[in-house]
């Protein structure tokens, strides 16, 4: 871990009126977080390697190469650039929508190429923020939003067989890439699917099938060159089996007769670079050579209107890398390295740093908070912690800002409550029962499930669960009444009626007051990330994912409705009741409503 000490301008945060947080103010004496928690990362954006692969932002490192862009006379041209410098900094997030359905989530200080120049995602007409801005009469410069990387399953593998081994049972190609994929697919079989006849045509081609076939024949019988893609052969059958693949993903070619005795015919791609990359990475051919771009002219001929803009009303970690171009592709749009590392000021820093390793400690954020406390404008509203950042992360054990910050509160009798998933909050029971003596305090532990194993997979930074249900019970017993968020609950992990049982029987026993479920959602920025995670860990639940969110961020409402009432009828099961003498202790409630079944936590 890395540590940044910073002194901050300000502390006090006001929560941005769009946002769906149930409070107005917020303290956060750190940025960044050790916890790593699978589902509050970003990251995800794909971009363009230059292999003609794609890879997630966040995976990038300083020396990959990636592909960016070069002016050469009148056209700007796609060129293989190296990425010089990668790191990651929290920022307000807005998401922008394409016309051919991509979804961008970047900051308002980035910037995308549009056909008429370099846009901000954010700016104004006039005045100090005068800047060229994104509007819904845009539309971005590109290739078109990129196919979803292909898995090597066992029909993709026997499919690329199929296409690359010649009748005589040898690779079709001599290149190294495609015969070092074949020996490894014909060892994952066995020797016997090196016989021609074992690698026969299925009387159902899975999806997966055709695309191995059409990498595999690519690889064997496929040529990339002067902008055109094509794959010939003299095997009328051939011919003909690769074009009925090539039609069931929706491609359009022309099939060319050379008329030469031996029957040459040729399959040739058409549609440009959007289709040819679509091609690459739909079936993800083998050779590299095959799938170069560069000197390609950068062309707008894909759907790339803008068709909203709106702000997610959070502040998410978002990655940057620098190239040698000043430029990559970002989800198939040209995008700009939009975060300079000498204008972090507002961190007083010079660059962002990676969210779940580097930290940005405000050492100042106790004297801060006094001054700001005593300023006549504050009004001495709610003041909540642990929103954004988990205020007792490990990194408070030794900077302790917390315990000024309490102090602070405390003096100034300010109300304020407490979100945390960390165990050191125990160590500031003397000043929270201070505080409780003179203002509204409301403590809040976050515990979506007690399965240890999980937990170790899912929240590797955070206390255990059997820590903080202890926690739990040290604070009931110093006189509050502690709320517990089973956050998130994890479906088809731990939604079942045994994972809640376990949990609010442990959470019951904890004496916590109350406890309210919150089902995990999947915003831009983290579904990538987490669904990366799932296929990993468990792969048999990535379809039930995908039909109980599809392209939603949050489960749907008669899902929630019926986890919110099973979670009520463990908690009766297990006596859970609210203690009237602990109700005082209770932060009064915030002025603005949430919306139902809105909460976020981050």
């Amino acid at each position: 871990m890395t540590f940044y000490e910073v002194r901050a301008k300000s502390i006090i945060n006001r929560v941005p009126s769009q946002s769906r947080m149930p409070f107005e103010w917020t303290v956060n004496p750190y940025r960044g977080c050790t916890h790593a928690c699978v589902y509050c990362l970003a990251g995800d954006t794909a971009i363009l390697t230059g292999d003609g692969r794609t890879k997630p932002l966040a995976q990038l490192k300083v020396g990959d190469l990636v592909y960016g862009t070069v002016r050469q006379g009148r056209f700007r041209r796609y060129t293989v650039t190296q990425v010089l410098d990668h790191w990651s900094t929290v920022k307000p997030a807005y998401r922008i929508l394409l016309e051919d359905g991509t979804t961008l989530v970047a900051s308002g200080d980035h910037q995308f190429l549009s056909d008429r120049g370099w846009k901000y995602v954010t700016g104004r007409m006039g005045g100090d923020g005068q800047r060229p801005y994104l509007t819904v009469a845009n539309k971005l410069m590109g290739t078109g939003q990129f196919a979803a990387p292909v898995e090597e399953s066992a029909d993709y593998r026997h499919g690329y067989l199929r296409g690359m081994i010649r009748d005589d049972g040898r690779p079709g190609s001599s290149e190294a890439e495609a015969v070092q994929r074949t020996r490894r697919y014909l060892a994952s079989f066995g020797e016997a699917a090196a016989e021609p006849l074992r690698i026969g045509w299925p009387a159902q081609a899975s999806s997966d099938w055709r695309k191995g076939f059409l990498a595999g024949v690519f690889d064997a019988k496929g040529s990339h060159s002067g902008g055109i893609l094509r794959i010939a052969s003299t095997d009328p059958e051939l011919i003909g089996r690769t074009g009925a693949c090539l039609r069931q993903f929706g491609f359009d070619f022309a099939v060319e007769d050379r008329r030469q005795p031996n029957g040459l015919r040729c399959i040739r791609m058409v549609g440009g670079l959007p289709e040819k990359l679509r091609f690459f990475h739909t079936v993800d051919p083998a050779i590299t050579r095959k799938r170069g771009i560069e000197g390609t002219a950068v062309k707008s001929g894909a759907r790339l209107r803008v068709v909203s803009i709106e702000p997610l009303g959070v502040d998410l970690p978002l990655y940057d890398i620098t190239t040698g171009t000043g430029d990559f592709i970002a989800n198939g749009v040209i995008s700009h390295n939009c975060f300079a590392r000498n204008t972090h000021t507002y961190l007083d820093l010079d660059a962002g740093k990676d969210f779940d390793t580097r930290v940005i400690v405000k050492v100042n954020a106790g004297e801060l908070l006094r001054r700001e406390l005593a300023a006549p404008r504050w009004t001495g509203e709610s003041i909540a912690m642990g929103t954004n950042v988990d205020c007792y992360q490990r990194a408070e054990g030794r900077y302790r800002l917390m315990r000024e910050i309490l102090a602070a509160l405390r003096d100034f009798a300010n109300p304020f409550s407490i979100l945390t998933k960390g165990t050191l909050i125990t160590r500031d029971l003397d000043l929270l029962r201070q505080a409780a003596e003179v203002t509204d305090v409301g403590i809040a532990m976050s515990i979506g499930f007690v399965d240890e194993t999980l937990w170790r997979s899912v929240e590797p930074g955070t206390p255990s669960p059997r820590r903080r249900l202890d926690a739990v019970r040290q604070l009931t017993d110093a006189g509050f009444a502690v709320s517990v968020l089973m956050a998130p609950i994890l479906p088809g992990l731990t939604d079942t009626d045994e994972s809640i049982d376990a949990t609010m029987r442990a959470i019951a026993e904890s004496g916590a007051a109350s406890a309210t479920p919150l089902a995990l959602h999947l915003r831009t920025g983290a579904r990538e990330w987490y669904q990366s995670w799932l296929r990993r860990e468990y792969p048999a639940l990535v379809p039930s994912y995908e039909a109980l969110y599809g392209e939603r961020a949050y489960l749907g409402k008669a899902y929630q409705r019926e986890l919110t009432a099973r979670v009520q009828a463990a908690a009766r099961r297990h006596g859970m009741r609210r203690s009237p003498a602990n109700e005082a202790r209770q932060v009064s409630p915030p002025r603005r409503e949430p919306p139902a079944e809105q909460l976020t936590l981050l």
